[in-house]
């Protein structure tokens, strides 16, 4: 019987997802483990396995790239020798409860398939496209032959078989991979669309809003200005939706405190000129958000009573501490997930933060990258930002605020009433009351504002 392919649900709010291509072609030989194909959810970039052994078939009708497809559509068919020629077409509409076990009796048309195009991975395409490498003529060294990312960079320095993309006077558009594709398949000129957005990075949203409007129309014309009411991204409603749910379900209280960070300032400078000396690359640098995540974690694991969340009406206590950091990408707020922080060294979270910020905002993170946290630190420092009040990050129990560190004058001493210049900052903690109770929170708050203030104290 033919096995079928679905779409899985990725996330816990995914409805939908944007088909982006294969990475098998109709025929091959397929074992559990190979990926099949990639797919972006709201937030991410996915590659899908098989779970079972046998002969990929995707029929004539299997989606285009960048078409939307819902949550459980069946995309394709594993079958076994013998079986090849009675495979069913695709149904485009989601599995019903009767029908997603029982083979499909309808005559299958088939497809014929590029086999001089390779199959390539999205981040080797994106690196391609950055390099002016055309990644058509390369051959690739990845899991089933694949062109991988070393495949085209090793291009860029011997190219001999494989050929620049002939240079064009045409400057580069700012553009995701995504709506690059997407405006190539349905012939809109990308140039003219950064025009009419020019301090924006072009996105699937806004290519598929130039259709409509050409439909609409009956043009390819552009406005020159940027048009009002856009509808919601997929992102963007999704972050609605999660920040509505978590402020009309949880109790949140919000508690403030002012910090003396003038020597977690002086550590971190002293670790940039210590990297300066050594000519180590200034990314070995913890940022401040990677000094608060070891901050947090040591302080969760001291006030366990914070590190929880709710199931329905228990009270879960985490076993371990995975740090939400969030993030501000183009496609709207993101929280990356450090994972066992508390038992991480510095320089292992600082080069793990790097490498999911650094996805995030190019549209690489995976599924993995974004779930999971059991608290979650935000910095709206860099904006010049004082205090706030931050949203719990559902279903955790507490969330950090992080404002701006400035030079203050305050009293150091009051007997002998001295005074002296130290670098402030205010941190906010909102808790869910439901979880926790305001004395366990305070604690904690004062817990992180004394290791903030005495960093050796868990540096050593």
């Amino acid at each position: 019987m033919a096995i079928e392919i679905l779409l899985p649900r990725l996330g816990w709010t995914m409805e939908e997802g944007t088909f982006v291509e294969w990475l098998k072609r109709d025929g091959d030989p397929i074992v559990p483990g190979d990926v099949l194909y990639t797919v972006e959810s709201d937030k991410s970039l996915n590659e899908v396995e098989a779970f079972d052994a046998g002969i990929l078939r995707i029929p004539a009708n299997s989606p285009a790239p960048g078409s939307k497809i819902p949550v459980g559509t069946v995309l394709a068919y594993i079958v076994q020798p013998g079986e090849e020629d009675g495979r069913p077409t695709m149904d485009s509409r989601p599995p019903t409860a009767a029908s997603s076990h029982a083979p499909r009796s309808t005559p299958h048309v088939s497809r014929s398939t590029p086999d001089a195009v390779p199959a390539i991975s999205p981040r080797a395409r994106r690196i391609a496209a950055e390099l002016r490498v055309d990644w058509t003529a390369l051959t690739g060294s990845g899991r089933t032959g694949r062109i991988v990312e070393r495949d085209v960079r090793a291009a860029t320095t011997s190219l001999g078989d494989v050929k620049p993309i002939a240079s064009t006077s045409r400057s580069k558009v700012n553009a995701s991979p995504l709506a690059q594709r997407l405006a190539a398949d349905l012939g809109v000129d990308l140039q003219q669309l950064a025009q009419a957005f020019p301090d924006k990075r072009i996105e699937r949203e806004d290519v598929e809003q130039a259709v409509a409007r050409r439909s609409a129309t009956g043009t390819s014309e552009i406005p020159s200005a940027v048009v009002q009411g856009q509808p919601m991204s997929g992102l963007r409603r999704i972050v609605a939706e999660r920040m509505a749910h978590s402020a009309h379900t949880s109790a949140p209280v919000t508690l403030h405190t002012e910090v003396d960070a003038t020597e977690l300032v002086r550590i971190r400078e002293q670790l940039k000129g210590d990297a300066a000396k050594q000519n180590r690359d200034r990314s070995s640098v913890p940022s401040f958000n990677d000094l608060l995540a070891k901050i947090a974690a040591y302080a969760l694991h001291e006030h366990p009573a914070l590190n929880v969340r709710l199931d329905t009406d228990t009270i879960i206590q985490e076993p371990a501490v995975h740090i939400g950091i969030a993030v501000d990408s183009e496609r709207g707020l993101l929280v990356v997930v450090l994972r066992d922080v508390h038992q991480r060294t510095l320089r292992q979270i600082t080069a793990e933060s790097q490498s999911l910020i650094q996805r995030a905002r190019t549209g690489a993170a995976t599924s993995a990258d974004l779930q999971g946290s059991t608290f979650t630190i935000t910095n709206l420092g860099m904006y010049d930002i004082d205090g706030f009040t931050p949203i719990i990050n559902l279903p955790e129990c507490a969330i950090l605020g992080i404002g701006r560190i400035a030079p203050k004058q305050i009293v150091i001493d009051l007997a002998l009433e001295k005074v002296a210049i130290r670098q402030m900052m205010t941190i906010s903690l909102t808790f869910d009351h439901r979880l926790v109770d305001g004395a366990p929170a305070a604690r904690f708050l004062q817990r992180i504002k004394q290791l903030i203030e005495q960093p050796y104290l868990w540096l050593m």
